[in-house]
């Protein structure tokens, strides 16, 4: 059997946690095997020390038969191993081409050479179907198109073995099987691909076997077209995974969130990315906003939590105008916000957990007096919200939140905001990146918020989300509610019309 790579009994130690116990993998050469497992198993720490960011503490790695110590993503390189993280690694003011060549430039007396490395990033990106223009900005593209970037970088340094670590975690579903025919692709190119995930159904989409950790240990591999659903995610998590949400019928109360005529401007090009939009939010009910990514979703979140600014129209929060208050005075009309990017905007990651937790209440008297935190206060409640919430963090309170999961910095932040006892929560994205374990949770914890009569807006790309989740849809598109829909009165097929402009109807104001 001739196996591309072969990590054997590998160990790696982190303060207060095994990531990886003696754990030994093995992938053939041609196939996709798919690395499953709950945030913070180990996935990612393994696929980092194949790739040279970690050092194994104990173990052994062969690739295509030969032992190697990979000191450096240099030395992965050099053995054509090559990654696209899940958090891509790209220079947010340089240019895509910038990009994929960084590293590897070539230079002509003593000046870049971009014209053949130009040539041949458009050769590849025909070639794949990773349609990018070379000149853009990274920060003016899409994350599916940052993503691509990465791809491209991985196939200009002619790596052969490929990991995909989350690759979907921020994509559409148009572009999941954009990615999936890609992947098969490269396979019939002669690569070999690692994809981590937590997403069943794409196993059983693409992948040739499916090997599986829990907990830093490796649990088993397996074909992944001869195991069920429920098979692998009780291998993943330790215990039957229940697929099916259970939801009380609705009761809608008092309209909470109350939007009107809201207009949004682009900071780029000073285009309406939300135009003119009204709708409420009522208590005792999940209204979900519905739409492919860049539809103008992420702004109207941003323009009601006031994160940026709107040009016109009225937010209010139980009849109370907030339009022109501050982040703060909005938190303090009863807000919780759940935010899409949960490094950027939701967690401070050099804190550690006990401070983010109180991020938004230091300032509150159990907390602080005379403006000297409550150091004792602090850690108890921290510790009280990762006893309530099973939040897994090495060093409890005192963890480093950056150290932490994917997974359980999402709990950390759900934890924080639902604690508030909010009358509305901004629910943007909320189980992107994570697990069915975490997936699971987060649904009944907002399923519950909503049943206690508080009011969720859930902003989702991901359909069977939209569908289980939501009392209530509307859809967006290029800035503008294209659709009012019900998960009881809507298929998949239809909604990704409305999704993709292909159908519309008039939209009531208040459901």
């Amino acid at each position: 059997m001739e196996y591309v790579i072969e990590m054997i009994d590998i160990t790696k130690i982190f303060p207060g946690v095994i990531a990886n116990d003696h754990v030994s993998f093995k992938v053939k050469k041609g196939e996709i095997h798919a690395l499953l497992g709950e945030n913070g198993a180990g996935k990612s720490t393994l696929m980092s020390i194949l790739f040279g960011l970690y050092q194994p503490d104990a173990g052994t790695i062969k690739i295509k038969g030969e032992t190697h110590t990979i000191h450096s993503p240099n030395d992965a390189n050099a053995l054509g191993i090559g990654m696209v993280h899940q958090h891509f690694k790209l220079v947010e003011t340089f240019t895509v081409l910038e990009n994929i060549v960084l590293g590897v430039e070539e230079v002509k007396r003593g000046m870049l050479n971009l014209k053949d490395a130009r040539q041949r990033v458009v050769e590849l990106s025909e070639l794949y179907n990773l349609r990018v223009d070379p000149d853009a900005y990274i920060s003016d593209i899409t994350v599916g198109q940052q993503q691509r970037v990465e791809i491209l970088k991985m196939l200009y340094r002619d790596n052969d073995i490929l990991i995909f670590d989350e690759p979907t975690a921020v994509l559409t579903p148009q572009e999941i099987e954009e990615l999936m025919h890609i992947m098969r692709q490269l396979i019939k190119e002669g690569k070999s691909i690692v994809f981590i995930t937590h997403k069943l159904n794409e196993i059983k989409m693409v992948a040739d076997r499916v090997s599986v950790l829990r907990r830093g240990q490796y649990i088993g591999t397996v074909d992944a077209q001869h195991v069920t659903r429920e098979e692998m995610s009780e291998m993943m998590v330790g215990r039957k995974v229940d697929f099916t949400i259970e939801k009380d019928e609705i009761e809608r109360g008092d309209v909470i969130l109350s939007v009107r005529n809201l207009t949004v401007r682009s900071s780029h090009h000073h285009k309406a990315v939300v135009n003119n939009v009204s709708f409420d939010v009522r208590a005792g009910e999940i209204l979900c906003l519905a739409g492919i990514e860049g539809n103008g979703q992420s702004e109207l979140v941003y323009a009601i939590s006031g994160m940026i600014p709107i040009e016109s129209g009225s937010i209010k929060i139980n009849g109370e105008e907030l339009a022109d208050r501050n982040v703060f005075s909005r938190y303090q009309a009863k807000m919780a916000h759940i935010p899409e990017d949960r490094h950027k905007h939701g967690l401070v990651l050099d804190f550690d957990l006990s401070e983010n937790l109180v991020l938004q209440r230091y300032h509150q008297p159990e907390f602080q007096k005379r403006g000297f935190i409550n150091f004792k206060n602090r850690l108890k409640y921290a510790n009280h919200l990762i006893e309530k919430y099973d939040i897994r963090a090495g060093r409890k309170a005192r963890t480093v939140v950056r150290s932490m999961s994917g997974g359980n910095q999402q709990k950390a932040i759900v934890a924080r905001e639902i604690d508030k006892n909010p009358d509305i929560i901004l629910a943007v994205t909320p189980t992107r990146g994570l697990d069915v374990g975490a997936i699971e949770y987060i649904h009944k914890q907002l399923i519950h918020q909503r049943d206690n009569q508080k009011a969720v807006l859930l902003i989702s790309l991901e359909l069977n989300e939209v569908m289980e989740v939501s009392d209530r849809i509307l859809v967006m598109y290029e800035g503008e509610f294209v659709g009012e829909v019900t998960p009881r009165t809507v298929t998949q097929q239809e909604l990704g019309l409305y999704m993709s402009g292909s159908k519309r109807e008039e939209v009531r104001v208040d459901g």
